[in-house]
């Protein structure tokens, strides 16, 4: 009878543990966290810090060691950018990457699980007129994507100039931008978060 009891209290402790981490989870959350919940935020993240700008003549995106590439420290600082995510109360993320390297090396050192390629995140670096065009494909990746959020933070990381294009402003390697937005996309407003 007694192991029948103490199974009972046990089997009690670990529910009563349960539903008080549940019930306590949103007074913990900081307001990042319950910003990018919602289906008015999302996150962009420049890439980690990668040595040059642009890429060596002749870069295939099918071949990292054509391209700039994050350095060590910019490995480093994705790791960082994902903890100090995790800290802030993110559990959840959807993680877009453009197929530039090193934007696919920052998302997976992120450590939100599986990322998946999005040809609008990709750069225009070389080709500055298609940064309206591309602008507008990013507002659509964004709508898109804001409808089947489900909680999960929308994380999209990208380049300088996407970022410039849709915000109006550079950002350093690494740092990020919570943007508000409206349901077609578009730019309500913005926060500059710097790299942790």
């Amino acid at each position: 009878m007694k192991l029948i009891d103490e199974s009972k209290r046990l089997r009690i402790s670990v529910i009563f543990a349960g539903w008080l981490i549940a019930w306590a989870y949103p007074a913990f959350a900081s307001d990042l966290a319950q910003q990018l919940a919602s289906s008015e935020h999302v996150l962009l993240i420049r890439h980690a810090y990668a040595p040059g700008v642009g890429d060596p003549p002749g870069y295939s995106l099918v071949r990292c060691e054509t391209q700039r590439v994050l350095s060590d420290d910019g490995k480093r600082q994705s790791v960082r950018i994902g903890d100090w995510l995790r800290k802030q109360g993110v559990r959840t993320g959807r993680v877009l990457s453009s197929i530039w390297c090193r934007c696919q090396q920052t998302a997976e050192r992120l450590n939100f699980g599986p990322i998946q390629i999005e040809p609008s995140l990709g750069s225009f670096f070389d080709e500055p007129d298609k940064g309206p065009a591309q602008n507008r494909q990013l507002q659509q990746l964004i709508s898109r994507e804001l409808l089947g959020k489900a909680g999960k933070a929308l994380i999209l990381v990208t380049h300088h100039v996407n970022i410039r294009e849709f915000v109006g402003e550079n950002i350093g390697s690494g740092d990020m931008v919570l943007a508000r937005v409206t349901p077609q996309g578009t730019l309500l407003d913005y926060r500059v978060i710097q790299s942790p």
